[in-house]
């Protein structure tokens, strides 16, 4: 940090367990991924390559090497393995994996309906290429799952081999944990946290509101995903109570 301030909670430190925040990069140019790194690389725990850009994604190696070499681990969207499954070609997903030397893998079915016992397969397997992100929830306004039915499948699935379950929220933070407006889905949430632990929960929260709800929740190291590249040293400010809508969450209240 800058200088000494007082009462600023404590942060996990890098390679985070927990505290995590995950990028979308939905297309980032080389030279805008180094801008993006010059300035957020401390803050950034992973890098999402957004649903399938990665496939139309010019000087894609350049830019994967550029974020390892930074220590950021970089994975596929995982629409991008839903498109590889739906096509029966996951033995060429996972050559493709191993090609640009990605370790970490996200396993989906926002998209497509995959047997859940299958699912857990894809995950197993996977597991003994690297660290595997499994996403719960569907891309689907219509399709809602109801609070008992999370639990099972993140619970199967970090018995599969899962190092995180990813919430599903899209993009935008308008489906799956939330309503079409953007709102939590409160008690949806508050009954994962009875089963599931906080810190194997990366929660998609790509608005300000969604990401505030989580801090007051469970605290400035929770896990967050989809921010927007230019979003990360303003997350990082409000994680530590430097931001108006924290200001007093983490004062001593005398």
């Amino acid at each position: 940090m800058n200088f000494n301030l007082s009462q600023i909670p404590q942060r996990t430190a890098k390679p985070r367990q927990s505290g995590l925040t995950m990028v979308m990069d939905k297309g980032l140019s080389v030279e805008e991924a180094k801008n993006f790194l010059s300035i957020a690389e401390p803050h950034v725990d992973i890098v999402k390559l957004g649903f399938g850009t990665s496939f139309v994604t010019p000087n894609l190696r350049e830019k994967i090497e550029l974020y390892q070499a930074a220590n950021i681990p970089i994975y596929f969207g995982g629409t991008l393995f839903e498109a590889f499954l739906i096509r029966n070609q996951f033995e060429d997903y996972i050559k493709v994996i191993q090609d640009y030397g990605i370790s970490y893998m996200e396993v989906s079915d926002g998209s497509i309906t995959i047997p859940h016992a299958e699912k857990c397969g894809y995950i197993e397997k996977l597991a003994n290429y690297g660290t595997v992100l499994s996403e719960v929830g569907s891309k689907d306004a219509e399709h809602i799952i109801p609070p008992y039915k999370w639990i099972e499948l993140m619970s199967a699935e970090l018995s599969a081999g899962a190092s995180y379950v990813i919430a599903e929220a899209r993009e935008s933070g308008n489906v799956g944990i939330y309503r079409g407006s953007g709102e939590v889905r409160e008690g949806l949430v508050q009954e994962i946290l009875t089963q599931i632990p906080s810190e194997k929960i990366i929660w998609e929260a790509p608005q300000k509101a969604q990401q505030l709800y989580f801090l007051e929740l469970i605290g400035c190291n929770v896990n967050l995903g989809n921010l927007a590249p230019h979003e990360v040293i303003a997350l990082e400010a409000m994680r530590i109570g430097l931001r108006g809508d924290t200001f007093h969450l983490f004062l001593d209240k005398e």
